[in-house]
């Protein structure tokens, strides 16, 4: 590499760095040392196709198939259709989803400033190329490999690289990697390193791909899976055995009967189900402008009972006005303009204070020379720079610049935070500037900011409130001024402030500060961190908001990090979820999605459960008992559709409210187990009572796929509660639907089911009427008892 391709060695101020040409640029393009960032390694189309036709449970639904149609009863075979259709509903789905995320990564790809043809330019990480000049200021991240030619001074934070979050000042031809950022000063630096070498390609590749990760869900689904796996082919092995040595039973009999055990027992459309729901909730979010960045980020904002907000770009706009410049000293007002102006001018930052004040002081002395300077960091809180003939001026937050000498203008301060603004202090030091301010400080003047609240903020917060989600406000500023806009925001409790640096280091007394305290001031990215940390030791879900560099600590450690889009690139490559509008008012869109897509879930899947805790049941008791099976899989696709499959696509995507709590696994089981008992146990005896009085097998069969229908429908409505006019409308015509299939020639010749008569009809009616008060105490019970045995939370 040849530096001097953009930059004068020999002269290394920022005016001699030139960048690279455009024909440069065209000829490293060519030779193909260009930051070219691998795809995100999403499926592609035949990948979906083969994902979701290829699997185990569609394999063994192919073969069940196939053993039917030897066994001379195609019709039977039915339910391999409703396996193609689950199969194409899961194909579309993902494509769509995979058209609508990538559209959205596209949007969020991370940006880069580089120096070319003399003027700064704003280009995408992938058309960074070799030797190229990056401009980096305060929260920009490093997306190449370089090294450093210029520094204002430039602090760099490597946390995402080292895991350690104290800046690191970096002087010229010292190394930069890609996936650091700036949280200090501005630069600049040339690429060494483009592409696959360096850290940027794999940093960039997962702040944009959407991975669908094992959420808590899927994990308790996959147990479930795991268990059923291992219980299938011994009970099949053991079923179809029984199902031979029948003695009026053909092998056509007894494979047809033993497939119907085993399909029941496979609850394979739940998991169509939850890629399915997953899938539709990202595709529902993107509406709202909202990236996941991982899928199970609304499952566990969904769960989230605390949410930790940063107040600037959170509660407030982020864009904040000077108000007022306060003199306290014995300056005159025009020295004290002219100090404040030269000063914000010369130590340049991006951030939202120091802009409010540049917007007044646009114009400063050029006369006045600057001997040095150490640039504002949020770990510091305070920037410093000393002037020939002017003396040192220091500019940050009063009680980190007087320390022990903030006594004096307490009061001052805490009277202008009470009206909820941000007080600076200009300062005069008597002394060379040092970065522990040792020498006699001279306070000057008040720097008076406003900030600007969110309109959306106090429906927002009100929102969370009445969901029972705890809000604490995490800030830098003082805690008098943060808990005033907390205040105005209409946070609950505002009142509860601490300044972090009272902190205490034990950590139970830690814990029962943060555990009472709804707003925390003067917090440092450390102290960020630590208190999400220990929220969660005390068995809190915490979510995280975040837009500045300071906050990306506290993003990764949360369970679920939300960072805005007009945040920094760092904040936005370590969060779940990107507000894409930066519109806070989005929130409760994405937990209420959550909760919708958890609580629903958990509701169709005591559906499916039931049915294979019936079908083991069954097949079980068939084998001990030498019976025949009582159920075609015909019919078991006929109640399936009807009681389980249909239903619960419509309920899985109808608006749900409440909570969530952990122990999905758990609760599902304690109503499945007895759901499934009580179906197995109506279907058995309508059956068995039926062939003790000498009723023909196929009749017999019909008033077991009778009551097994009719229970599974007291089972749906329970299911469907609060039950809505659609709901109850769904319900209803699944019933029909049933019920026809029982009444019209049609229904019972593709069914396989005999004509009842009137008498039977009556009789079984008022069974399954008088069931469900009798499955609902027995459900009750048995869940009492389990959740008192091993305290399981409910819902």
């Amino acid at each position: 590499m040849n530096l001097n391709n953009v930059v004068n060695i020999k002269e290394k101020g920022r005016e001699n760095i030139i960048g690279l040409t455009t024909s440069e640029v065209k000829q490293r393009v060519k030779e193909g040392k260009v930051n070219h960032i691998p795809k995100s390694p999403s499926r592609t189309i035949p990948q979906i196709i083969r994902a979701n036709l290829f699997t185990t449970f569609n394999a063994i639904n192919f073969v069940l198939a196939a053993i039917i149609i030897l066994a001379g009863s195609p019709k039977n075979a039915i339910f391999v259709g409703v396996i193609i259709v689950n199969t194409l509903i899961g194909v579309v789905q993902e494509i769509k989803a995979k058209y609508t995320l990538e559209k959205l990564s596209v949007i969020s790809m991370a940006h880069a400033k580089v120096l070319r043809d003399g003027n700064i330019q704003e280009i995408p990480i992938e058309e960074i190329v070799l030797d190229d000049v990056l401009y980096l200021e305060t929260g920009l991240q490093v997306l190449a490999d370089g090294a450093l030619l210029y520094s204002n001074g430039l602090e760099i934070d490597e946390s995402m690289l080292t895991g350690e979050a104290d800046a690191i000042s970096k002087r010229p031809e010292e190394k930069l990697l890609s996936g650091s950022f700036v949280v200090a000063g501005d630069g600049y630096a040339v690429v060494t390193k483009v592409g696959k070498e360096t850290y940027s390609s794999t940093l960039a590749e997962e702040a944009r791909q959407f991975k669908i990760i094992n959420s808590d869900l899927q994990e308790a689904i996959n147990k479930i899976f795991k268990v059923i796996i291992w219980i299938v082919p011994p009970l099949s092995i053991l079923l179809i055995i029984t199902q031979l040595r029948i003695p009026e039973n053909t092998w056509q009999d007894a494979f047809i009967g033993a497939v119907s055990g085993i399909v029941g027992m496979i609850p394979e459309g739940l998991v169509l189900l939850t890629s399915a729901t997953f899938i539709v909730s990202i595709i529902k979010l993107s509406k709202y402008d909202t990236l996941v960045q991982e899928l199970s980020a609304t499952e566990v904002l969904a769960r989230v009972d605390v949410l930790c907000l940063d107040k600037t770009g959170t509660l407030t706009q982020g864009d904040l006005r000077l108000s007022e410049v306060k003199n306290i000293g014995n300056r005159n007002s025009e020295e004290i303009d002219k100090i404040l102006a030269a000063l914000v001018n010369n130590v340049p930052s991006n951030n939202p204070t120091q802009k409010a004040i540049l917007a007044k002081y646009k114009q400063y002395d050029q006369s006045i020379k600057c001997m040095d300077k150490i640039a504002f960091s949020s770990k510091r809180k305070w920037s410093g720079i000393s002037f020939e003939n002017l003396g040192t001026w220091i500019l940050g937050a009063p009680e980190i610049i007087l320390n022990k000498g903030y006594h004096f203008i307490e009061h001052l301060v805490k009277e202008e935070a009470k009206k909820g603004k941000r007080v600076l202090l200009l300062a005069n030091l008597h002394n060379e500037l040092n970065d522990n301010l040792e020498g006699k400080i001279e306070s000057v003047a008040l720097i008076l900011i406003e900030d600007i609240i969110r309109d959306a903020a106090p429906y927002v917060l009100k929102y969370f409130n009445t969901q029972g989600v705890d809000v604490k406000i995490i800030s830098g500023d003082s805690p008098v001024t943060v808990s005033e806009v907390a205040r105005r925001a209409g946070v609950k409790n505002w009142e509860n402030y601490v300044d972090a640096r009272e902190l205490p280091e034990d950590d139970e007394e830690l814990k029962k500060l943060i555990d009472k305290t709804s707003v925390f001031g003067r917090v440092t990215p450390h102290q960020k961190k630590k208190i999400v940390l220990k929220l969660q030791e005390m068995d809190h879900t915490v979510a995280m908001t975040g837009d500045g560099v300071n906050d990306v600590l506290a993003l990764k450690s949360s369970d679920c990090g939300i960072a805005m889009a007009n945040g920094s690139d760092a904040t936005k490559a370590v969060a779940q979820l990107v507000l894409m509008k930066s519109d806070f008012a989005s929130l409760p869109k994405v937990v209420e999605e959550g909760r919708k897509q958890i609580n629903n879930l958990e509701r169709v899947s005591e559906l499916y459960l039931s049915k294979t805790i019936y079908s083991i049941s069954l097949a079980f008791i068939c084998s001990i008992m030498f019976l025949e099976y009582p159920i075609l899989p015909i019919q078991l696709s006929l109640v399936g559709s009807c009681a389980i499959g249909i239903p619960s696509f419509f309920l899985a995507l109808l608006p749900s409210a409440g909570g969530v709590k952990k122990g999905f696994l758990q609760r599902i089981l304690t109503v499945s187990v007895p759901n499934g008992i009580l179906l197995t146990l109506f279907t058995i005896a309508s059956f068995l009572i039926a062939l003790k009085f000498g009723l023909p097998i196929m009749y017999s069969r019909t008033l077991a796929v009778l009551m097994f229908a009719g229970i599974s429908m007291v089972i749906l409505f329970r299911v469907a509660r609060p039950l809505s006019k659609f709901k109850t409308v769904m319900c209803l015509a699944m019933f029909g639907i049933i019920v026809l299939a029982f009444l019209t020639p049609i229904g019972r010749y593709i069914f396989s089911l005999s004509e009842i008569n009137l008498k039977h009809w009556i009789i079984s009616l008022a069974v399954i009427i008088l069931s469900s008060p009798l499955i609902t105490r027995f459900v009750d019970i048995f869940r009492v008892r389990v959740n008192k045995k091993f305290k399981v939370k409910t819902i």
